[in-house]
């Protein structure tokens, strides 16, 4: 059974718990099975030997996730071929292509969470009470170490979108 991090968050205002480890700088990112789409799964394999900027969301239907999701497309555009931006969120991943399409957004690659929440549990943001990802920032090298860890304690809040894009820089 996986770890529950009781009260490691909360959603406006109210504790939630966190199933999975927690994750800091230094570790091995965790391997995770997701959906690229309806018939096809990735897992951290397929993005072997680049810069992975991980942005995880609850939910691109929502305002700070939507948000968060056009601001790292943005910042895609200055990272180079070397970087790849990833959202993780629990959505259908034909809500996600739907939501990509609408908001012109083309350079993040969307992944659904939504079959197993392997991504979920293995980075420790699978939220217990909503079954959702918790807000969160993952920047993991080109060898698939761990760089940079921000877990939002809040998920209602914004993450450090410069300290993100900074800790990816920074690995060059």
């Amino acid at each position: 059974m996986a770890q529950e991090r009781s009260g490691a968050a909360t959603f406006k205002g109210n504790p939630i718990t966190l199933i999975g480890p927690q994750l800091k700088a230094g570790d091995n990112a965790p391997d995770f099975t997701v959906s690229k789409n309806l018939l096809e799964d990735a897992s951290l394999k397929d993005f072997a030997g680049k810069i992975k900027l991980i942005s995880v969301v609850p939910s691109l239907d929502t305002g700070v996730c939507d948000a968060q999701t056009r601001r790292f497309n943005e910042e895609a555009a200055g990272l180079g071929d070397d970087v790849v931006v990833l959202t993780v969120s629990a959505d259908l991943p034909f809500a996600q292509a739907r939501w990509c399409g609408a908001a012109g957004v083309d350079r993040v690659v969307t992944l659904s969470d939504y079959k197993s929440r392997s991504f979920g549990e293995a980075y420790g943001v699978l939220i217990k009470e909503f079954q959702l990802d918790m807000r969160s920032i993952f920047v993991v090298d080109a060898n698939d170490k761990i760089a940079y860890v921000e877990y939002l304690g809040e998920m209602t809040e914004h993450p450090n979108y410069e300290a993100a894009v900074e800790a990816v820089k920074s690995l060059r």
